[in-house]
C-alpha cells in the first residue's frame, strides 16, 4: 500500500484548455423554429377526439412528422411524442394498467423518475441489483425479486448501454410480465442489431437538454401494440374527456394529463434526430480510442464492451480498481486527474432506495401507496445493502467522463491518457 502523501499537483498540468459542451443545435434547427413561428401556431393539440383542423387530438404537422421519422429509425409500429421522458414513463405505467396491489421491478442505479413512475398509479417499486459490467439490471437479481404481485419490469439502458434483453425478455415471458424500456440515455443503441425500445412492450426516449439529441424538454413512447398506442395517446391528451367520442371503454388509468409536445419542440427534435447517427459515431470513436489507449492499465475498465451490444455512451462509465492502482482511492485518483485538467465524476447516483421517499415510504398522504390496503402485503426491502453491486459502484468504483462527445476529438482523448499515465507514475 502507498502510505506516502500523494502530491497535490505534478508539475505543469497536462491540459489547461477547457472541455467543450456538446451542442448540435445549428442552422437546421433555427430554420425549423422559424417555420413554426411564421405559421403562428406553437401547438396544435386539441383535447377532443374528433379532429378540427388545424387543431387535432394527435397534434400538429411537426409532432406527427417527428413521430413518423422516429418510427422509421426505431422500427416500431407506433410512436407517441410527449413533453418529457418522465411523462412518458408515467404514461407507460398507466397504459399497461399498473396499479394498487402490483409490484414493478426497477433498477436502483438510475434517475429517480424510473422508480417514481409506478407510484403515480399506486404500484410499488421493487429494486433489483445491477450488473457490474454494464450498470444495467441483472437478470439473476430480477429473478430473485419476483413475487405473485410482480406485474412489470422497468428496464433502464443505463449510460447508453443496452441491458441483457434476451435474458430479461425470457423472464418476462415465463412470468407473463410487461416490460418498459427506459431508453433516455440510449438513443440509437442496439441489442443484437435491434433498436432498444423496440424489444419490450413500451420504450421511452428523452429529448432532454442533457441528452445526445435534444429539444430542451421532450420525449417519445414507442410500441408495436395498437391498443397501447391508443392508451398512450389518451393519457397524453386529456383522455377522460375523449374516451366517449373515441368509443373506448377500458378507461381504468385513463385519467389523462397534458403530456403534449409543442410544435416548436417537435420541429427542433426532428432536425436533431437526423443528426443522431453522426453524433453517436463520434461518441463511439472517442470511447474506442480511450479503451485502446488504456489497455495496459488493469485498474481501468470501460463498461458495456460486449459484441451483443452497440452502446451509445451517453456518458463514458469506467470501473476503477484501487487495489490495482497502488491502493490509491477513487477520490484521490479523481483529485489528481482534476489537477491535470481532466475532470471525472464519481459514483453516478445514490441507490434510489436510500432516498427519503423510500426510506420513509411516504409518497402521498397517509403513506400511500405503501399503506393502501391492496399493498399492505407488499413488503419490499429498501435497506442499506439491498443491492451490493449498485452500492459498490456508487461508493467505490464508478468513474464517469462526460466529454467524450462532439466537439471533442481524438487529441482530447490523448490528454486523458497522458494524464492517467502521469498520475500512475507519480503514485508508484
Amino acid at each position: 500500500m502507498n502510505l506516502s502523501p500523494l502530491p497535490q499537483t505534478i508539475g505543469t498540468p497536462v491540459r489547461t484548455k477547457p472541455w467543450k459542451e456538446s451542442n448540435a443545435i445549428g442552422a437546421e434547427e433555427t430554420a425549423a423554429v422559424m417555420r413554426v413561428m411564421e405559421r403562428g401556431r406553437l401547438s396544435l393539440f386539441q383535447g377532443a377526439y374528433k379532429p378540427h383542423p388545424p387543431y387535432s387530438f394527435l397534434g400538429g404537422p411537426e409532432v406527427q412528422a417527428l413521430e413518423h421519422l422516429a418510427k422509421e429509425i426505431i422500427g416500431t409500429e407506433h410512436v407517441i411524442a410527449v413533453n418529457s421522458a418522465t411523462s412518458g414513463l408515467s404514461a407507460a405505467c398507466g397504459a399497461l394498467g399498473l396499479g394498487f396491489g402490483d409490484e414493478v421491478i426497477v433498477s436502483p442505479y438510475t434517475m429517480s423518475a424510473c422508480a417514481v413512475a409506478p407510484l403515480w398509479y399506486g404500484a410499488i417499486p421493487v429494486f433489483a441489483d445491477v450488473e457490474m459490467a454494464t450498470g444495467c439490471l441483472d437478470p439473476a437479481s430480477i429473478q430473485k425479486c419476483i413475487t405473485p404481485r410482480t406485474k412489470a419490469l422497468l428496464v433502464i439502458h443505463q449510460f447508453g448501454i443496452p441491458a441483457n434483453m434476451d435474458a430479461i425478455m425470457a423472464i418476462a415471458r415465463e412470468y407473463r410480465l410487461k416490460v418498459i424500456e427506459d431508453c433516455a440515455q440510449a438513443w440509437g443503441a442496439l441489442y443484437k442489431g435491434k433498436s432498444v425500445g423496440a424489444i419490450g412492450d413500451i420504450g421511452v426516449f428523452s429529448f432532454n437538454v442533457h441528452k445526445t439529441i435534444q429539444c430542451g424538454e421532450g420525449g417519445l413512447c414507442v410500441t408495436n401494440d395498437k391498443e397501447l398506442a391508443l392508451r398512450l395517446q389518451l393519457l397524453r391528451n386529456h383522455g377522460e374527456a375523449v374516451v366517449e367520442d373515441a368509443g373506448y371503454t377500458e378507461i381504468t388509468n385513463i385519467v389523462g394529463a397534458n403530456f403534449r409536445m409543442t410544435e416548436l419542440q417537435a420541429a427542433i427534435a426532428r432536425e436533431q434526430l437526423k443528426k443522431l447517427q453522426r453524433l453517436n459515431a463520434i461518441r463511439r470513436k472517442l470511447v474506442e480510442t480511450l479503451v485502446r489507449s488504456t489497455q495496459k492499465h488493469d485498474f481501468f475498465d470501460v463498461l458495456g464492451l460486449d459484441d451483443d451490444r452497440q452502446s451509445t455512451y451517453y456518458v463514458c462509465p469506467i470501473r476503477f480498481y484501487a487495489e490495482h492502482c497502488h491502493n490509491v482511492t477513487r477520490a484521490e485518483f479523481v483529485r489528481m486527474l482534476a489537477a491535470e485538467g481532466i475532470p471525472f465524476g464519481e459514483g453516478y447516483t445514490k441507490p434510489l432506495y436510500l432516498l427519503p421517499l423510500f426510506q420513509k415510504k411516504i409518497a402521498f398522504k397517509n403513506g400511500e401507496p405503501w399503506s393502501a390496503p391492496e399493498n399492505r402485503d407488499s413488503r419490499p426491502s429498501y435497506a442499506k445493502g439491498l443491492c451490493p453491486n449498485a452500492e459498490r459502484l456508487y461508493e467505490k468504483e464508478l468513474l464517469l467522463h462526460f466529454y467524450l462527445c462532439s466537439p471533442q476529438q481524438e487529441e482530447d482523448v490523448h490528454d486523458i491518457v497522458t494524464a492517467i499515465d502521469k498520475v500512475v507514475s507519480a503514485c508508484s
